[in-house]
C-alpha cells in the first residue's frame, strides 16, 4: 500500500509534496515528523482526484485493504494546495455498517452508536447519493431503521456496506465538487486559478467516546483577535451511554471562573496538548490551531491549520515569530498584507456588532467614524466649532469643500470614483470617504438625503464604513487604531529590506506631521493651491484675477507672498532637512470664483465692480473642459506673475528655515502639466532669474532642484528632451491615467464597476495602475529620460504611489521612489519593501 500511486501512507520519508497532495498531506507530515500522535494517514494526489473525477476506474483493492489493517472507519477531507481556497466538506466515519454498528454498541453504548451511523446515513445520502435533505432530516427513537429503509426506497438497493464501496462513492463525490461551478467561482474569488489542484487525505478515525475522558476539540496559542500569547479553543467531552463521564459537557480549555475546563480536570493532557501547540509552532513556522480527539485520556492530533486571525493579530504574530528567531525579519516583513495595515490606522468598524446598512458606494478612503449630518462646509466648521462630530454629504466636493472636510469627521458624496476630489483629499487627511453612493439621493433644498426606504436629515446621526463603502444608520461600535510596538517594528524591518524610498503627499503642516510620525522620506507632493482656499487669501486670489494689467496682478499677490512663506517655512521645518517637492499653482482660475447669483453680487461689492463687469468675468473664465484648459504651466507662462511670487515664496522660506534650523533647505520646485520642452524652458528661466535676485537680496546663497510633473501622454514620449533641463521627473498617474484613458476620474465611478465586471477593464486604473497602457508610456518615459540624463530622479506621485500592486510595478521601472497619502505610507514601506524582497527571490512562506 505504501507503494500505491494513488494512496501513499503519509510516514516522516513518504514522497509528500505540496502542490501534488496539498497543504494538509504535507502539514499532516510534518506534524508526524514531530512525533505528535496523529492516525495513519494516507494522500491522494490531486492527479488521482482529477481522474477520478473525470471517470477513471477506482481501484477497490487498495480502499478495501484500508479497513483490512484494523481500521473499522476514516474519514476524507480535502487537501487543497492553499489552505484558503476551501474544497468539499470533509466526510467522517466512512465505513460504517451494519456490522461495525453492532460492535461500536457493544463498546461505547446503543445510543451513541445509533448516532454515529444515523448521522453518515444522513450525511452520505444527502452529499453522496444527491437524495432529498428534507427526507433524511430525522432524529429520535427509530430514526436509524426509518433513513436506512428510506435510503433502500429511493435507490433501490440497500445502503452499501462496503466499506471499500463507501469510501469510493465519497471520493468520487468529493472530486466531482471540486470541478463543479459554483466550486470553482468560490475559489476563483479566493484567489485560486481556475484549474488549482486537488488532493485528499484518507485518515483513521479516532473515536472520541468512549470510558473515561472522551471529546473533541482545538487549541491555539494566541488570541486570533489580538494576536496576544494565551491558550484558546474549546473541548466539547462526551459521554458512553447513560454514564456521564468527567468530560460529559463542553469545558474551557484554562482555568475559568465561568466553569470547569480541561486544565483541571486533566492538568497532564491539558500540558500535553501545550506542548504539541508550542512545537507546532516552532516546527511549521506558524501559529497553529490543533484539532485533537480524546480516547480515553489519550490524545489523538488530527488536523493543524494557521490561526485564522484578525489584521492587528497578523501583525503581532509575525513581529513575535521573527523576534523569536522561528523566522527571519524579512521574512516577517512578507507576512503581512500591505493592505491589511488599514486596520491598524484607522478606527474600525467593530465586526462583531450588527449593523443597518442604508446604502453602499466606493470605499474611497478607509476607516469609520459616526456623526451628524451635514451639508456644507461652513455648517461642517460650525459643528466642529461646537465639538460635534459631523459628517460632510455632498453631491461631490469642489476644493470650496476642503475647510468642510478638515473640520468633518468624514465625507460622503453621491458622484465620484477612486480619484475624485473628495477620495483624492480624503485619503490625504486620513478620513473615511465613500464616494458614488448608489442609491443615494442628496436632497440640498430641504437638507436631506433620501437612501432606499430611508430619510434622514440635517442632524440626524450616520456611520460611515470607509474601509467597506457602507453606510450605516446611527451610532456604531468602533475598534480603535492599532498602532503597537510589533506595528512600527515591523515597519522599521521593512525599511531595512527596501531600496525604494517612500515619501508623501502634504499639503498642510498637520500633513507634514502625519507623514513625519509615519516615517515618510520627505514630501513627494505638496498641492499648493489649497492654500489659496483660506479665507484671508481669497479676496486677493479674486482681486489678482480681476485685475487688468501684470503690475496690479503683482499687487494682489504680494498680499499672498507672506502667507505662502510661512506655509513653506514651516514644511521646510517639519521635515527637518528632508526633501520637500512643492508643486507650483495647477487649477484653473475660474474654481475660485462663485458662479451663483447671491456669490456673484457678493463678490462685486467686495471688489467695487458693476456686477455686469464680474459676470462677464466669470463666464469669460468658463471653460467647456477645464481639466484640459489654462491650468498648470500654462497659466504659469500665460499669467506669469503667479509662479513669481511661488518662488520667491519658496526661496525666501528655504533661507528662513535653514537660519532657524541651521540644516541646508534644498527645495524641490515642479512645473504642472507639461507637454513640451519650451514650456520647461520659459519657466525655469523666470524661476533662475528669481532665484538670483532672492541671492543677491538676501546676500546668500542656496540650492534648489527643478522638475516637472508628468501627466501628458506627450511629456512621457518627449522625456527625454524634457529631462535634459531638469533634475527630477515625477510621474503624476491621476491625470496621466485620465488623459490616457480618456475618463473623467470624477465622472469614472459611474459605470467602472460595469466595465470591471464585464471584463472591458481588469482593474480600475484610477485604483490600480495599468500597467499596459499607462505603464508603457511610463516606462517609455524612464527609458528615455535615463538616456539621456542617468542620475535624474524619477518617481510617481499621484493615489498610485500607495498601491502595493503599483508600487512593485514602480521597483521593476527603476524609479527612484514613491509619494501617496500620509495615512497611505506605512502601507507604502510594506509594499516597497516586499517588492525588494520578491526581487531578491526571498518568498518564502509558512505551512
Amino acid at each position: 500500500m505504501r507503494k500505491s500511486p494513488d494512496l501513499t501512507e503519509i510516514t516522516p520519508s513518504a514522497g509528500i509534496e505540496r502542490n501534488q497532495h496539498g497543504w494538509r498531506a504535507k502539514c499532516l507530515q510534518r506534524l508526524i515528523r514531530l512525533d505528535l500522535p496523529v492516525p495513519r494517514s494516507f494522500a491522494i494526489p490531486a492527479s488521482s482526484v482529477a481522474g477520478i473525477a473525470s471517470g477513471q476506474r477506482i481501484p477497490m483493492a487498495g480502499l478495501r485493504a484500508l479497513f483490512s489493517q484494523g481500521s473499522r472507519l476514516v474519514s476524507v477531507r480535502p487537501s487543497a494546495v492553499m489552505p484558503e481556497w476551501g474544497g468539499p466538506r470533509t466526510v467522517l466515519n466512512v465505513g460504517i455498517n451494519d456490522d461495525v454498528h453492532a460492535q461500536l454498541a457493544a463498546s461505547i453504548g446503543g445510543a451513541n452508536a445509533d448516532a454515529l451511523y444515523l448521522d453518515f446515513i444522513q450525511s452520505y445520502a444527502i452529499n453522496i447519493a444527491r437524495l432529498d435533505p428534507d427526507s433524511f432530516a430525522q432524529e429520535g427513537p427509530g430514526a436509524l431503521a426509518n433513513v436506512l429503509r428510506l435510503y433502500q426506497d429511493q435507490m433501490e438497493e440497500p445502503f452499501p456496506q462496503d466499506p471499500g464501496t463507501q469510501l469510493a462513492e465519497v471520493l468520487r463525490s468529493m472530486s466531482r465538487a471540486w470541478d463543479g461551478p459554483t466550486a470553482r467561482l468560490l475559489r476563483q474569488a479566493k484567489g485560486a486559478p481556475a484549474d488549482a489542484p486537488l488532493g485528499l487525505v484518507v485518515q483513521d478515525m479516532a473515536p472520541a467516546l468512549g470510558p473515561g475522558l472522551c471529546g473533541s476539540g482545538t487549541i491555539q496559542l494566541i488570541d486570533a483577535a489580538s494576536g496576544k500569547p494565551g491558550v484558546t479553543g474549546r473541548f466539547r467531552g462526551q459521554s458512553q451511554g447513560g454514564t456521564v463521564g468527567p468530560g460529559a459537557e463542553t469545558l474551557y480549555l484554562v482555568r475559568d471562573a465561568r466553569g470547569p475546563s480541561l486544565e483541571e480536570a486533566a492538568p497532564a493532557l491539558f500540558e500535553q496538548l501545550v506542548g504539541f501547540g508550542t512545537a507546532a509552532r516552532a516546527r511549521l513556522r506558524e501559529e497553529m490551531q490543533i484539532e485533537f480527539v480524546v480516547t480515553d485520556s489519550k490524545i489523538s492530533v488530527i488536523d493543524a491549520t494557521r490561526v485564522q486571525r484578525s489584521s492587528r493579530a497578523n501583525v503581532r504574530v509575525a513581529v513575535a515569530l521573527a523576534r523569536d528567531g522561528i523566522i527571519s525579519s524579512a521574512e516577517a516583513v512578507m507576512r503581512v498584507e500591505p493592505r491589511a495595515l488599514v486596520d491598524l490606522l484607522h478606527h474600525q468598524v467593530d465586526p462583531s456588532v450588527p449593523r443597518q446598512v442604508i446604502a453602499r458606494g466606493i470605499n474611497a478612503s478607509p476607516g469609520a467614524a459616526t456623526g451628524k449630518i451635514v451639508f456644507s462646509a461652513a455648517e461642517a466648521q460650525a459643528a466642529a466649532a461646537r465639538d460635534e462630530a459631523c459628517i460632510l454629504i455632498r453631491r461631490e466636493t469642489g476644493p470650496e469643500d476642503i475647510r468642510g472636510m478638515h473640520a468633518a469627521v468624514a465625507v460622503l458624496t453621491e458622484r465620484g470614483g477612486t480619484s475624485s476630489h473628495a477620495a483624492v483629499i480624503a485619503r490625504g487627511l486620513g478620513k473615511p470617504c465613500i464616494v458614488g453612493a448608489t442609491g443615494l439621493n442628496v436632497d440640498l433644498r430641504h437638507r436631506r438625503i433620501k437612501a432606499g426606504g430611508t430619510v434622514l436629515k440635517e442632524g440626524d446621526e450616520i456611520t460611515i464604513d470607509g474601509t467597506s463603502g457602507e453606510v450605516l444608520a446611527g451610532q456604531v461600535a468602533l475598534l480603535g487604531p492599532a498602532l503597537d510596538d510589533s506595528f512600527n517594528q515591523l515597519l522599521d524591518w521593512a525599511d531595512q529590506e527596501s531600496d525604494i524610498i517612500v515619501r508623501a503627499n502634504a499639503d498642510t503642516p498637520e500633513d507634514a506631521r502625519t507623514a513625519r510620525n509615519f516615517k515618510a522620506q520627505g514630501i513627494g507632493l505638496c498641492r499648493t493651491e489649497h492654500m489659496f482656499f483660506e479665507a484671508n487669501r481669497l479676496p486677493a486670489m479674486r482681486e489678482m484675477i480681476f485685475a487688468d494689467s501684470p503690475d496690479d496682478r503683482r499687487l494682489a499677490l504680494e498680499r499672498i507672498l507672506p502667507m505662502q512663506r510661512q506655509d513653506f517655512s514651516e514644511l521646510f521645518e517639519i521635515m527637518a532637512g528632508m526633501p520637500v517637492t512643492i508643486r507650483l499653482f495647477d487649477p484653473p482660475l475660474h474654481e475660485f470664483l462663485p458662479h451663483d447669483r447671491e456669490g456673484i453680487h457678493d463678490l462685486a461689492e467686495s471688489l467695487d465692480l458693476p456686477l455686469s463687469d464680474v459676470t462677464r468675468r466669470v463666464e469669460a473664465l468658463s471653460e467647456f473642459n477645464p481639466m484640459l484648459g489654462m491650468r498648470g504651466v500654462r497659466l504659469g507662462i500665460t499669467v506669469p506673475e503667479i509662479y513669481d511670487m511661488q518662488a520667491r515664496a519658496i526661496f525666501e522660506a528655504a533661507i528662513e528655515a535653514a537660519r532657524r534650523t541651521g540644516q541646508p533647505i534644498v527645495p524641490e520646485i515642479m512645473i504642472p502639466l507639461v507637454s513640451a520642452v519650451r514650456e520647461v524652458e520659459i519657466v525655469k528661466n523666470r524661476i533662475d532669474a528669481i532665484a538670483a535676485e532672492v541671492r543677491n537680496n538676501h546676500r546668500i546663497d542656496f540650492d534648489y532642484k527643478l522638475g516637472v510633473m508628468v501627466e501628458t501622454p506627450r511629456a512621457t514620449l518627449r522625456a527625454g528632451e524634457i529631462a535634459a533641463h531638469l533634475s527630477f521627473l515625477s510621474f503624476g498617474t491621476n491625470d496621466l491615467t485620465q488623459m490616457t484613458y480618456g475618463l473623467s476620474r470624477d465622472d469614472a465611478g459611474r459605470f467602472m464597476g460595469a466595465y470591471v465586471g464585464q471584463g472591458v477593464f481588469a482593474e480600475d486604473p484610477f485604483h490600480i495602475l495599468d500597467h499596459e497602457g499607462v505603464g508603457e508610456l511610463i516606462l517609455t518615459g524612464v527609458q528615455r529620460a535615463r538616456d539621456t540624463a542617468p542620475d535624474i530622479t524619477l518617481s510617481i506621485c499621484g493615489e498610485h504611489g500607495g498601491n502595493p500592486e503599483s508600487i512593485a510595478f514602480c521597483h521593476e521601472a527603476g524609479m527612484d521612489h514613491v509619494s501617496c497619502s500620509p495615512f497611505r505610507v506605512p502601507i507604502a514601506r510594506l509594499a516597497a519593501a516586499q517588492a525588494t524582497i520578491h526581487a531578491k527571490g526571498q518568498t518564502n512562506k509558512p505551512c
